[in-house]
């Protein structure tokens, strides 16, 4: 798991730890120094840490013009023993919202696993986006993780869509993956309601 590093490829654009805005602001991060650990295995020193001890995360993007952000996931995210989304919502994504961000595509391909627990703290999180018409989308999450997600019904609040799950994102720019994303939305939710 160590050689697993966050995307780099849109550190020019941006930096959660230059944007006096974000919850790592002021991080600094080794780039040969090893001590962040899953389970018994070290992991890259890129990662951020948000007090789960399974799950890391790196904000890849943020544009508060256009309020979104990109978050990519690395670990085994678990609601069953530690309540993840708790702490992800309290260390993270509050604290984004709280300066204007409602849109969010979360990168899942490095979830090993999601261990479910009940959809009420994802309800609240839909709930408060809702009333900013925000979104979050699942980008390239596993089929397994997928299915785990839907058992608790979460496909009601983060929108999961095998069109664009295994989107090749890397390819975009972070305006142009968001862009392309939230067309694919508005087109969806217009033939919804054309239904």
């Amino acid at each position: 798991m160590h050689k697993i590093e966050p995307y780099y490829n849109w550190r020019d654009d941006y930096k959660a730890e230059e944007d006096e805005h974000s919850p790592f602001y002021g991080r600094e991060y080794s780039e040969f120094q090893y001590s962040k650990k899953i389970y018994n295995y070290f992991i890259h020193p890129q990662w951020d840490d948000f007090e789960s001890e399974t799950l890391h995360i790196k904000i890849l993007f943020t544009d508060y013009e256009n309020e979104f952000a990109i978050i990519e996931f690395l670990g085994e995210w678990n609601d069953c023993i530690q309540c993840d989304i708790l702490s992800l919502k309290s260390k993270v994504l509050n604290i984004l919202m709280q300066k204007g961000i409602y849109k969010f595509i979360l990168i899942g391909e490095n979830i090993l696993n999601f261990y479910a627990e009940d959809s009420c703290y994802y309800e609240e999180w839909f709930e408060e986006l809702q009333d900013e018409d925000g979104w979050v989308v699942a980008l390239n999450f596993r089929p397994h993780v997928i299915e785990e997600m839907k058992s608790i019904y979460l496909d009601e609040y983060i929108f999961m869509s095998e069109k664009i799950n295994f989107l090749d994102w890397r390819t975009f720019k972070p305006n142009y993956l968001f862009s392309t994303i939230e067309k694919y939305l508005y087109f969806s939710a217009s033939q919804t309601l054309l239904t």
